[in-house]
């Protein structure tokens, strides 16, 4: 029998995943299992800055307690752009062809929206220099 109290096993709760999330109102690193965030200063442009921003959260990431925040529910709003570039990649793509393509492919989605567009390859030049630092 089955104890609903009981902590779950580690086969129970897959290993938790440092992710990185764009929305309409957050861009930054989250948690794969709970709500835990670390978002991205807003004026923060530069890349080696951007790169130092990313190591602090990931050391963030790592000192964390999934139990002190609420358990993540599953997104029920558009894929971004990134999620659908680490798609292409995960299907074998070379990082540099997955994100040309997904600029592409949101150029014709999004036919005379100039803002999507730019999103879509501001978000892919971000994994690759993400890619290319190490950090996913």
């Amino acid at each position: 029998m089955k104890d609903e109290h009981s902590k779950p096993t580690a086969s129970q709760n897959p290993a938790r995943e440092l992710l990185w999330t764009i929305e309409h109102h957050f861009r930054g690193w989250t948690c794969s299992q709970c709500e835990w965030k670390e978002a991205v200063p807003t004026l923060l442009n530069d890349p080696d800055a951007k790169t130092a921003f990313d190591r602090l959260a990931i050391a963030k990431f790592r000192k964390h307690n999934c139990a002190d925040h609420a358990i993540r529910l599953p997104s029920s709003g558009a894929e971004s752009f990134t999620a659908r570039i680490r798609k292409l990649v995960s299907k074998g793509f070379k990082p540099k062809d997955a994100v040309e393509l997904v600029v592409q492919e949101v150029s014709i989605e999004y036919a005379g929206d100039h803002t999507a567009v730019a999103q879509a390859q501001d978000e892919g030049e971000d994994f690759l220099r993400r890619l290319r630092s190490g950090l996913i």
